[in-house]
């Protein structure tokens, strides 16, 4: 198994793509961007609200400095981490760059790190701001990217909750002898002097526990108290206090308390993550450290049997944890697998460690979508016949569905009944084989007889001609529609000759001839996104002649009622006008222009007379 990741590992440093490829399939997503050069050095780490325009921007222009030209051409490949925000991307560019040291970056190598507020582990707990975390029990909660941000919370905090800011030791021996007295804080009333036993330790508590639920984000229930203060400062006409209050309260519900990104309650450990379709699987991992992420990877395993994704995941990682030489005793999965006994293996629910686990679940898949768009643009081929090969499983085809129609009726209460057929082929449209269709034989609104009639036309031309027939016919519509076009292919002799198969819009069910059962297909699969791409074309393509006809046997009716009219002026208005509305709105001069002055006196007046 190593010899297979190493002969892949190879084969990808072969098969590099270009930069314009690689910057092409960039996501348009917040997220932290890499270079390296061709030794797979790093050299800059950056952050980017977008990541396509941002790096894009770097090769699109001559820069102004000699060092960022240099920079620009020595890169290579560039890798890239997605995160929900741009707050994450600023703490995430933070972090790599003090762990990975890139040559280019020169701001964020020193020592000091993002501003964390306090909840001190001890009787009558402190809260404060440090950029220092010791583990000694206490609660840290940020980290906050602005000072500004810590302090206006610190600041409405000691407002709504007087706290101790001495650093006494409290215990209740202490208080009990009166070694300690009441400050200035005290007598100002910003605190409620627990160093003399002035306020139990239960009612202090209470208030932590307030504190806690605001810098959580919790905070509907304190947003009360808010409201309360800054109600008592406009009634008591001390405006100025007031909009303080207000200004505070906005910052508040802004901010995010809380990073994926930098979380002090996940230390040193690994996280790995798969996704997969029929060829190929890629694995996530990112590896945690004293709460920071300081490393993300994707690799790449093409299928040569059909592996499940536990026996993948399980050797993606035994080769990861080696390649990396990683010594963490609890890794993060997405489903239980067996390591042996030495490792923890941890399949989150709810939490921080589920929200860590969504991220690299997130980037494994940002990290295929490129992959694809790149295999797109190189080699549309290869792509299609992936698609073509997928569709053939997932809808259990003889064959690969090369050549595809779907079919859809559109008619108002029975009026104007048509229906329309559009054509696939390749997985991509081909508008010069669709075909709408006036049904003939269908009186009132039936559409299980429209589709009988529109589907056996369809093909009796086909047989007809020696045109070629597709591999796969969709029915827009359950198992009645389904049911009518079948009545047409029995008629004609072609069941078992073309698959078809009928999908209804509600849940997007799939029904087979002779199954009760409906298919459901993953919501995300590229199979069902063609089928839905069919469907609306067609849908929309019957909809487009549906509306046109209507529209032309109303103007048809209203312009054959005036007098003096004949046909050939009515075709003259039906093409310019498109519709009565516009014609009725049309002045005289404009009508004039098309028919002639007399025509159009006749018209004006026939409009005016019926109007009044």
């Amino acid at each position: 198994m190593k010899k297979l990741f190493q002969s892949l590992q190879k084969q990808n440093r072969m098969s590099k793509p270009s930069l314009e490829l690689q910057i092409q399939t960039l996501p348009d997503n917040p997220g932290v961007y890499q270079y390296y050069d061709k030794d797979d050095k790093i050299l800059y780490v950056g952050k980017a609200k977008n990541l396509k325009k941002r790096v894009s921007s770097y090769f699109n222009k001559i820069h102004d400095t000699r060092k960022t030209n240099v920079l620009v051409r020595k890169i290579v490949t560039i890798k890239h981490i997605v995160v929900p925000t741009e707050t994450d991307a600023l703490l995430l560019e933070n972090n790599l760059i003090k762990t990975l040291q890139p040559r280019y970056n020169v701001l964020l190598r020193d020592d000091k790190s993002y501003p964390w507020i306090c909840i001190k582990r001890e009787p009558f707990s402190r809260i404060f701001s440090t950029r220092r975390m010791v583990k000694d029990g206490s609660e840290y909660f940020g980290p906050y990217t602005s000072f500004k941000t810590v302090h206006t919370i610190l600041d409405l905090i000691k407002e709504l909750y007087p706290l101790r800011t001495c650093n006494y030791d409290l215990n209740q021996p202490n208080i009990n002898s009166g070694k300690f007295k009441v400050c200035l804080e005290y007598h100002i009333g910003n605190c409620k002097g627990p160093c003399e036993g002035l306020e139990s330790l239960e009612d202090y508590q209470k208030q932590v526990d307030a504190i806690r639920e605001i810098l959580k984000g919790n905070f509907k229930e304190s947003m009360k108290d808010f409201k309360r203060l800054m109600t008592k400062y406009a009634q008591d006409l001390h405006f100025e206090e007031a909009q303080k209050i207000k200004e505070k309260i906005e910052v508040l519900e802004n901010y995010q308390s809380r990073s994926t990104i930098v979380n002090p309650k996940i230390t040193n450990i690994d996280v790995f993550s798969i996704v997969s379709d029929e060829s190929a699987a890629y694995v996530n991992f990112l590896q945690i450290s004293h709460g920071s992420i300081i490393r993300s990877h994707t690799l790449e395993i093409k299928k040569k049997l059909d592996e499940s994704d536990e026996e993948l995941l399980e050797l993606a990682i035994i080769e990861l944890r080696e390649r990396f030489h990683l010594l963490s005793k609890e890794i993060i999965v997405p489903f239980e697998i067996d390591l042996g006994e030495n490792i923890k293996t941890t399949v989150p629910q709810l939490g921080d460690k589920k929200q860590i686990l969504d991220l690299s679940i997130r980037n494994a898949k940002f990290y295929r979508i490129e992959q694809l768009k790149q295999l797109q643009i190189v080699d549309p081929d290869r792509h299609t016949n992936r698609i073509m090969a997928q569709m053939q499983k997932d809808l259990r085809l003889p064959v690969e569905p090369r050549h595809i129609e779907c079919f859809d009726n559109s008619n108002i209460q029975g009026t104007n009944p048509v229906a329309a057929c559009v054509v696939f082929k390749d997985g991509k449209a081909s508008k010069k084989d669709y075909r709408h269709f006036n049904v003939k034989t269908v009186e009132g609104p039936d559409d299980f007889a429209s589709m009988t009639e529109i589907v056996y036309r369809r093909y009796k031309r086909l047989l007809d001609e020696k045109e070629p027939l597709p591999q796969l016919i969709i029915i827009d519509g359950g198992k009645g529609q389904l049911s009518a076009a079948l009545k047409s292919i029995d008629e004609l002799g072609l069941r078992g000759k073309i698959a078809i198969i009928g999908i209804a819009k509600r849940l997007e069910e799939l029904f087979y001839p002779g199954d009760s059962i409906p298919l459901y297909l993953d919501k995300k699969s590229e199979t069902l996104k063609v089928i839905q791409q069919l469907r609306n074309e067609a849908h929309r393509f019957g909809i487009t002649f549906h509306r046109d006809k209507r529209s032309k046997a109303a103007l048809n009716s209203s312009v054959e009622s005036i007098p003096g009219i004949g046909e050939k002026t009515m075709l003259t208005l039906i093409q310019h006008f498109k519709s009565v509305k516009r014609l009725k709105l049309a002045s005289e001069k404009e009508i004039s222009d098309v028919v002639g002055p007399s025509k159009a006196k006749k018209i004006v007046s026939f409009y005016s007379n019926n109007q009044s």
